[in-house]
């Protein structure tokens, strides 16, 4: 893709956003790292969505999973301390620059995020009255500074607003002179080499053309060009498109079709936000892949060069044992000869020669020759050895030995090398093994990264509940609170449902959902356990309680005259069906769906029926989130290894919401 994204891409993004994300609340705010922000938003009708920011890159609606830190980051904290359950009141382009604002409405408080996209990028935030409260990168320069407790200033205007521009005032690109008209679009509007290029190949203008010979006529000619973009952008008259290279590869993404891609196929997509997350999701894939590929490419260097090395060694160690071994036979060959050669050297030096004179006079006797096949060569004083060649080999004797044993030590080193050899053949075979290994591995890793980005599961309506689908198949909904028992009650609850509460104050209400059919005392049970587990009876440590099950014209709203029914409770009428004692005992697990994972948790008996992976917990001491950790890797340890990592990166919230209020411990697990 082009390096960065241009104003051109920015405002046909923040067009778009303002009708995806406007009205939204920021229910969460993640830092994926240094460069990435992700802001879960849910709209009026509880629908989730996800922005993405990365700092001087992109910001898009993405509809994929990233990985969140376990501990986030100072910059994340402080953005959820002022904007998490904010409104976004709308998002805007700054004068067609690269900068986005996100205004955000909190309490009596209104903020702005102001993303910049230039250079090294940034994420910036600033209250009411223009003061930096927070900055991703903070920052002292030439014409502003980004530090905390000062007044935000844009940096300086990059060049004229193309959007305002007229044709007269466009004539003064004249005034660059000899440079070319493509870099001089790039200065005169800020517009990016990559549209400025576009910008003159709409127009049929060479964009090396020298500034002052421009016609007028070719003026206006790429005046309108510029129009003609801005309208495509201003109107929505644009076909956002992914562009695909010979090898089916997405290389570039445009919120129109370009003439600089005339060559290309292209893939028209619905929105621009959705070319950007499927591009990004492409590329990150591609970066994983590189990145697991040169670290392998690394380890397999290293370890083919310890295999180099040790081969070196173990021929170096095989021809040593031959050689010593062949300068052992050839001494034993020459016992006497050699014995007499050593005794005289030392005879005449207890006589007071010296060392030289000894050598000479040798040297001196038949040319050396001892015998036709041996050989005087030298002396070496410093460490008395008597270097001799014999049958055509030279080498040393020990002078304060005698031959048999000097023939005896050379057999010990051939001994001592051919013990080495073991050991570097030994250490040779855990090498080719390792590198078998480390192959066989990396196939893994780099198959593991080269899978597609998760995308995230959109969630049904009745997960904003407590629910689970019992082991006959209905669903069965609860409120988490007053508010959504209200809504249960209210809004989802109808004429062929079965309603449960349990025999205590704080009791959620509980619909079996039948869609006209009748559930067996089964279903009743489960949901009768399901009401007792999330009751207050949990947080108060009992072990059983009494449920009772009504009909849904049993509920009323409307309080006997003179009392008031508060939010979340309504009066039950006429005969009550009682499950006594039910048991206060749950099950999470793990559901295998779409090659990955989906919390679910319920009554044991219908977690059973949906899968083999989950743990049965009851009241206890244990805190929910240290408990939703502890179920998280107990459920991982019972896994495979490949869907250990998934399940290890399921959030801890996903284990926690199906947790009862209050304390657990888990009693059993159970899996493959």
């Amino acid at each position: 893709m082009r390096e960065g994204i241009s104003s051109f891409d920015l405002a046909v993004i923040v067009r778009e956003l303002n009708s995806f994300i406007k009205g939204t609340r920021i229910n969460k705010i993640y830092q994926i790292n240094h460069k990435i922000l992700l802001l879960k938003l849910r709209n009026p009708k509880g629908e989730v969505s996800q922005l993405l920011i990365e700092s001087g890159k992109r910001i898009h609606v993405t509809s994929y999973d990233f990985e969140k830190p376990k501990k986030p980051p100072n910059f994340c904290m402080a953005l959820r301390k002022h904007l998490e359950n904010g409104i976004i009141e709308g998002i805007s382009q700054y004068d067609f620059e690269r900068i986005v604002e996100i205004n955000i409405r909190r309490g009596g408080q209104n903020y702005r995020l102001i993303i910049e996209f230039f250079k090294d990028g940034n994420v910036i935030l600033v209250n009411s009255e223009n003061k930096i409260l927070q900055a991703l990168t903070y920052k002292r320069m030439k014409d502003r500074n980004i530090l905390r407790g000062e007044d935000f200033k844009y940096p300086p205007q990059r060049g004229e607003d193309p959007k305002h521009l007229s044709l007269e005032d466009f004539h003064k690109i004249r005034d660059f002179n000899q440079m070319e008209i493509v870099r001089a679009l790039t200065r005169f509007l800020g517009i990016g080499g990559f549209y400025a290029e576009e910008i003159l190949l709409r127009s049929g203008v060479d964009k090396n053309k020298p500034c002052f010979s421009l016609s007028d006529e070719e003026l206006k000619t790429i005046f309108n060009s510029i129009k003609h973009l801005i309208f495509q952008v201003e109107s929505g008259a644009y076909k956002p498109c992914i562009l695909i290279n010979e090898n089916d590869e997405i290389i570039d993404v445009a919120p129109f079709p370009l003439e600089k891609y005339s060559g290309l196929r292209f893939i028209e997509v619905e929105s621009f936000n959705r070319a950007l997350d499927e591009y990004y999701a492409e590329l990150i894939v591609k970066k994983r892949a590189e990145t697991v590929e040169k670290v392998v490419s690394r380890e397999l260097s290293r370890l083919e060069r310890i295999l180099g090395e040790q081969k070196k060694t173990l021929q170096e160690l095989k021809s040593r044992v031959e050689k010593y071994h062949h300068i052992g036979d050839i001494i034993y060959s020459h016992l006497y000869e050699l014995d007499s050669l050593i005794n005289r050297i030392m005879r005449e030096k207890k006589e007071g020669k010296e060392w030289g004179e000894i050598s000479r006079k040798i040297l001196e006797e038949k040319n050396a020759a001892i015998t036709p096949s041996i050989y005087f060569v030298s002396v070496n004083p410093k460490t008395l050895t008597l270097q001799v060649s014999v049958d055509g080999k030279i080498f040393d004797l020990n002078l304060k030995m005698s031959a048999q044993e000097n023939a005896a030590e050379y057999y010990r080193k051939a001994k001592k090398a051919k013990d080495k050899i073991r050991g570097v053949e030994k250490a040779i075979e855990q090498t080719i093994a390792k590198i078998e290994k480390a192959k066989s591995e990396a196939l893994k890793r780099i198959e593991t990264v080269s899978r597609p980005l998760q995308v995230r599961r959109k969630k049904e309506w009745y997960e904003k509940f407590r629910w689970f689908f019992s082991s006959e198949g209905f669903l069965v909904i609860g409120g988490r609170d007053a508010s959504t028992n209200e809504i249960i009650i209210k809004k989802y609850m109808e004429p062929h449902d079965i309603v449960f509460h349990a025999d205590i104050l704080g009791s959620p209400f509980v619909i079996i959902k039948t869609q006209g059919r009748t559930p067996t005392e089964r279903t009743i049970n489960e949901a009768a356990q399901f009401t007792a587990a999330y009751s207050r009876a949990w947080r108060e440590g009992l072990r059983a309680i009494d449920v009772y099950w009504i009909k849904p014209e049993q509920v009323k709203k409307t309080p006997p005259s003179g009392q008031y029914l508060p939010r979340g409770s309504f009066m039950i009428y006429g005969t009550k069906n009682y499950v006594k004692n039910v048991p206060l005992e749950i099950a999470i697990g793990v559901k295998r769906e779409n090659d990955g994972f989906r919390v679910i948790g319920g009554p044991i008996r219908a977690i059973a029926e949906q899968t083999n992976l989950y743990v049965k917990i009851a009241p206890g001491k244990e805190p929910s989130g240290r408990l939703a950790k502890y179920i998280r890797n107990k459920l991982a340890s019972m896994s495979s290894h490949e869907e250990r990592e998934r399940i290890l990166k399921i959030p801890i919230e996903d284990f926690q919401a199906f947790i009862p209020s209050g304390r657990g411990s888990v009693v059993e697990s159970t899996g493959r």
